[in-house]
Formats: C-alpha cells, sequence, structure tokens
C-alpha cells in the first residue's frame, strides 16, 4: 500500500479549497469547487486499489482471481455523475445571478436580501 495517492488527493483537495476561498468570481469558484470534488475521485480509486488485480469481470477469469472491488468503482462513477449535475445546477444558478444583478463577484452580492 502506497501514501502517494492520498497524498496526491489531499493535495488536489487543498488547491481546490485553497482556489474557493481566494476566488473574486462565482465562475472561478464552482470551477473550483469541482476541482475539490475530483479529489473524491483519486480517494476511492487509490482505496479499491489491489496490486495485480483485475476486473470483477468472471466470464474469462477463475473464480480465484484477485479482483478489485466493484462498490468502490461503482461509488466513483456516482461520484462523478453528481459532481457533473452540482456543477451545471451552480452554473446554472451563477447565470440568473448575472442576469439578475449584473456581476458574478460574490463581495458585490454580500447586500442582497431574500
Amino acid at each position: 500500500m502506497s501514501l502517494l495517492p492520498y497524498l496526491i488527493a489531499g493535495w488536489i483537495f487543498l488547491a481546490g479549497v485553497h482556489g474557493i476561498a481566494t476566488s473574486r468570481n462565482l465562475i472561478h469558484a464552482v470551477g473550483c469547487l469541482a476541482v475539490t470534488q475530483s479529489s473524491t475521485y483519486v480517494l476511492l480509486l487509490s482505496v479499491g486499489y489491489r496490486k495485480g488485480a483485475t476486473a470483477p469481470v468472471f466470464s474469462d477469469a477463475p473464480t480465484s482471481a484477485t479482483v478489485v472491488d466493484p462498490v468502490v468503482q461503482a461509488l466513483a462513477l456516482t461520484d462523478v455523475v453528481v459532481g457533473a449535475t452540482v456543477t451545471a445546477l451552480l452554473l446554472a444558478l451563477v447565470v440568473q445571478t448575472a442576469k439578475r444583478h449584473g456581476t458574478i463577484d460574490p463581495d458585490e452580492l454580500s447586500g442582497l436580501k431574500g
């Protein structure tokens, strides 16, 4: 087991969080949120990785073969779909904010009342 994938996932997460914290543009913040979520892909795939293992398809492999965990692969795929959906929703909200208020700077939107 290697520590490198976990360190890479942590670095990607911290780079995304830094981008979110320092962003002066809502579109940039949404992009940084997508980068932050991509760190979970690396984390999930590193948890499910087994050295020398094959894909969990048993039609052509013996049942005694070492396989990777298919649950982790399904979680990573679900994470990709949810991340794309959240990104699309947030970008749609940014477009509506820009149409209604004429800005995508979060500092100028602080006086909004709802």
